[in-house]
Order: C-alpha cells, then structure tokens, then sequence
C-alpha cells in the first residue's frame, strides 16, 4: 500500500497557535486536510514564559485539527521566533584530503558540521547553518559545488542563533502535550517559504511578516536567503496602544483594529464615529475612526522604521544587493486596511501582500490562503521534505490496540518480518540517496536530537 506522506506543522505564535496538516497531491501542491487553531496563552513576544498554558494551547489546537481531518498526529515541524534570535554572516572552508574525487555530500555535512562547533555566547546554541555560496579553490559563486573538482572547499553561511533555553522550553512543551518534535525552522524562513516565489527570490526580496507578538524579516538575493532578524513589536503593542488611547478594555480594542482600524488617518473624516458599549451599564463611549487611525499609525510607523533600519542594515542600497522585487508584507498585521501604502511611503519600494495561496492546491478554502496562516502553510511545506510519517489515520492507528487471536503460526511472522526488513532497508537507502534531504536533514537532525536528549534526562 501506497502511504502518503502526511506533514504537520505547528505554528506557537503570540496571539495563535495553528495546527496544520497536509499531504502534496498529485499535481505536487500542498492539500490541506485539517486545521486545528487555539488561543495561544503563555507565549509573549513569541517566547514561552508560561508552560503550562502553553501545553494546554497546543493540546486544543491539535485536538482540533485532529478532529477535522481524522488524522493521528505522531511529530511536528515547530516555527521559532522570539526577540532572542540574531543571524550572523561566517565563512569557513576545509581542505579534502584526495582532490581527485568528486565533492560529495559528505564534504557538505563536514563543513556544515564545522560551523556547527562554532564558539557562540554563554546560553546561545545554534538553530540553522545555511550555505549561502561556496568556493572551490579560489573560484567564486558556485551555487551547487557536488560532482566538482576541487582540494579547498570552501562556503560563505548565514547562521542563525537563538537562547538555548527558549529552544528546550518549546520542546519541553511539545513533548509535553504528546508530540514527538521533527524539527526546528525559523518562522520567518516557513513565511517566505509559503509566500515567495523563486523568482522573487532571485531578484531581491525583503519579507515582513507582522505577527501578534513580533515582526519577522528575511531578505533573500540571488534565491539566497541574505539577512534575518526578528523585531519585538507586533499587532499586540497597537491593540495595547488603542485600549491606553481609548481607554476601553483589550477585548474591544482588538475588534476596532481589525473591523475599522486603518495605518493611514487621511483616510477617515471627522464624523466618522464608532460607538462602544459601556461596561456595567455605563454610558457607552464614542470613539472617532480618525483618532482611532492616528493611534495605529503612529504604531505602524515605528514597527515598519525598526524593520527598515534592518533592512539598511543588510546594506540594499548597494547596487549589487537591490531589492528588485520590493517588499512582500504577510502575517495577521499585514490585513490592517492601507498598511500597504504606508510602508510603501516610509520605505519608497514596492509592497505587496504576501498570501500563502501560491503553493497551495485549487479546492482550499479562502481562511487557510489568508495570511494569517503563512507561517503554519509553509511549516507544513517543511514538514513535507522531512519525507516522514507526520500522521495517521485514526482508524489505522487505533487497529493495533484491538486484541487479536490468531493460532501460534511462527513461519508467517517470519514471513512478514522479513518482508518488512526489506521494506525498511529500501526506503532507507531510497532516503539516503537524496542529496538534498540529506543537507535539510543535517541542519535539524543535530539540533533537535540535542533537544530530545535534553528532554529525556529532564525527566
């Protein structure tokens, strides 16, 4: 029997936290099954500070997602953010002992693994290692170095370091609430993987995604991802804003930001006026749109200068690192009405909104393209080229415990042991044949084994 490969992502944000799971469908896009979404409680900032509530959160979110698409859920492909993470630019080579043989994955895994052993702060540790261009022997920009010649192999990374501890606290939850972690990704490396197309990536791209507790930016060049950075401000810091501003409870401060809210005050006259009812039977309290879109913009303004200093910061004024294709604004913040024409005006580049509809199949429904689901989208995507076993059917995972009597016949068991070692030893050689998983899989396979032992001896 043919068993597809079910993927599941788990997006813990600050304001949501999204169970995903899906499967590729013939035509290879992504078919979504089942999405299970809980509030999320116990995460500020896109770090966990609460675990506990934090468990509970994943465990709805997963029960829900469970239920809607009658599927098991064995791992899962987590995002992380969090103001914690910083990305720095190292190069590094090694020196192959035989230079008559062709460069190989092993050679790959060896200077990935060098870059792993680099010295970081006191509490930091290493989430991803990505080989941006390599040298072979002194020649340059070689994207694709396996089947070359060469003695001195050498690559430029984009390494990605987070706190230790958040990392283990996430784990410690997931593992918690009953699911086997498969592996780590940056959220805003999931975002661009849902709503950029390569060709955007080719041309110099800068990703925003605006979730609740934080913004994300990932700028890629050349199809190369070139610059990552988290800010700690998100949607969460404007609805505080407009409850200080209008003096209303947290509650209604969301529904004014999502049903009238606007980043550009021009927008709204002076009479446009939303009435609030008032707590307790208090006189209910009017609320001017053009005061509410200055509080918002004002916000906005901040968050979108903070991420524009990281963009100069990568340096895109350089010709040789233009952005081409702009701006790409995703995530829950990117639905504020005119947030598009506004960092358009601070930035001066092209902005589009990032809808994560481009990899997904034709029959899915308009909540999941929203971008609100971005990150969860392209955690799935992630979870896919892991090539594992996400989920199963909650019929076929519920067989096995059904008692069975069977006369003692040992040949058969025989039999099917031996056909399932087969079984085992093809797809095994099948999985390490692939040169590319093989990469993917270094990256994680290190981290998250570090993050299971740990979890194993903290019980």
């Amino acid at each position: 029997m043919n068993k597809d490969n079910i993927a599941v992502g788990l997006d813990i944000g600050t304001t949501k936290i999204v169970a995903m799971i899906g499967k590729k469908n013939e035509y290879g896009k992504l078919e979504i099954l089942g999405v299970g979404k809980s509030k999320s409680l116990g995460v500020h900032r896109g770090v966990v500070n609460n675990i506990t509530q934090t468990i509970q959160s994943i465990q709805q979110a997963v029960t829900d997602a469970e239920n809607d698409s009658g599927y098991k859920i064995n791992d899962v492909v987590v995002g992380i953010a969090g103001q914690h993470i910083r990305s720095i630019q190292h190069s590094d080579y090694i020196s192959r002992p035989n230079a008559e043989e062709v460069i190989g994955d092993a050679d790959i895994d060896t200077l990935i693994g060098q870059v792993h052993k680099l010295a970081m702060l006191p509490g930091e540790e290493i989430i991803h290692v990505l080989p941006q261009e390599f040298k072979i022997d002194g020649q340059a920009e070689i994207k694709e170095p396996i089947g070359m010649y060469g003695g001195r192999l050498e690559s430029s990374f984009h390494v990605v370091v987070g706190q230790a501890a958040s990392i283990r606290n996430l784990g410690r939850c997931v593992k918690s609430a009953g699911l086997e972690l498969s592996g780590l990704t940056l959220e805003p490396l999931a975002s661009a993987d849902a709503v950029l197309s390569q060709e955007e990536k080719e041309a110099g791209v800068a990703l925003i995604d605006i979730g609740g507790g934080t913004t994300d930016l990932a700028i890629f060049k050349d199809g190369i991802i070139r610059h990552t950075a988290v800010v700690p401000f998100g949607g969460n810091v404007i609805t505080d804003d407009i409850k200080e501003g209008c003096s209303i409870i947290e509650k209604q401060a969301e529904l004014l930001k999502v049903k009238f809210g606007s980043a550009w005050p021009g927008e709204n006259r002076e009479n446009e006026i939303v009435s609030i009812p008032g707590l307790r039977g208090r006189e209910p309290k009017e609320i001017s749109l053009k005061n509410l879109s200055k509080i918002i913009h004002a916000r906005v303004v901040e968050i979108i200068e903070q991420v524009f200093v990281e963009i100069k910061a990568y340096g895109h004024e350089d010709p040789r690192k233009k952005l081409i294709a702009g701006i790409v604004l995703t995530g829950g913040g990117s639905q504020l009405q005119h947030i598009k024409q506004l960092v358009e005006y601070i930035t001066g580049m092209d902005t589009r909104i990032g809808y994560p509809n481009e990899h997904l199949a034709g029959n899915s429904s308009e909540e999941i393209s929203s971008p609100l689901y971005a990150t969860a989208v392209g955690l799935v995507m992630n979870s896919i080229e892991n090539k594992t076993q996400s989920a199963v059917r909650i019929d076929q995972a519920q067989a096995p415990e059904m008692p069975v009597y069977k006369a003692p016949v040992v040949e058969i068991n025989e039999v099917v042991q031996a056909e399932m070692d087969a079984e085992e030893m093809t797809t095994k050689e099948i999985k390490d044949k692939s040169t590319e998983t093989q990469i993917r899989r270094s990256f994680f396979d290190k981290y998250v084994d570090k993050i299971k032992d740990f979890l194993d001896n903290a019980e």
